[in-house]
């Protein structure tokens, strides 16, 4: 834009140098339409002006950078409305649960949990479910619903994309039921297949 806006700088200065010369010939016409083109000049020129004003780019909050390297890009063209930067704040984190199509009619909003993550597995983070997508997608061979959550407590060596494991309590079951459920489920629905 820099290099425009010399560009239409240059030009100005040629149209008015020929708008002095067809002046001081005394040609009308040709002191009109270099008039114009003064004017388109000028006009061009304010409006690089106003772009390269709102070229200085300011995030709306203070964050990381966890996606873009211009410094991978010095000198290519960038073309509007290209992603340069994806930013995440350090203070509000999102978490993103994967959980199992058998497991998620035992998830509710609003259940408590815990997680883990693997670079910080000495620091249990205690975790709150605020939302249940309702749609599933098909990851390794398995339907997984997606459940955001957010931590009740942060922790300053905790950076975005980090990931771990988290335990969602659903309350209470015996034992037996916790080692026999998912093969009395699989059994139930094999019989119902089979069942005329």
């Amino acid at each position: 834009m820099k290099l425009e806006r010399l560009r239409w700088a240059s030009q100005r200065e040629q149209f008015q140098r020929q708008y002095r010369e067809a002046m001081a010939g005394g040609n009308r016409s040709n002191v009109k339409i270099l008039g114009e083109q003064i004017s388109q000049a000028e006009a061009q020129i304010s409006l690089l002006d106003e772009q390269l004003a709102r070229a200085r780019m300011v995030a709306p909050f203070d964050g990381l950078v966890i996606n873009g390297d211009l410094s991978q890009s010095l000198g290519s063209p960038v073309q509007r409305g290209q992603l340069l930067f994806e930013i995440a704040p350090l203070e509000d984190y999102r978490l993103r649960l994967r959980v199992d199509e058998r497991e998620i009619n035992r998830v509710r909003v609003g259940q408590k949990g815990t997680l883990v993550l693997n670079s910080l597995p000495e620091k249990p983070l205690p975790m709150t479910v605020t939302k249940i997508t309702p749609v599933s997608a098909a990851e390794e061979g398995r339907n997984l619903f997606l459940v955001d959550g957010d931590l009740d407590e942060t922790d300053p060596s905790l950076r975005p994309g980090m990931e771990g494991y988290a335990k969602v309590n659903a309350g209470s079951r015996r034992l037996i039921w916790i080692w026999t459920h998912d093969l009395v489920d699989w059994v139930r629905l094999w019989v119902w297949s089979w069942w005329p």
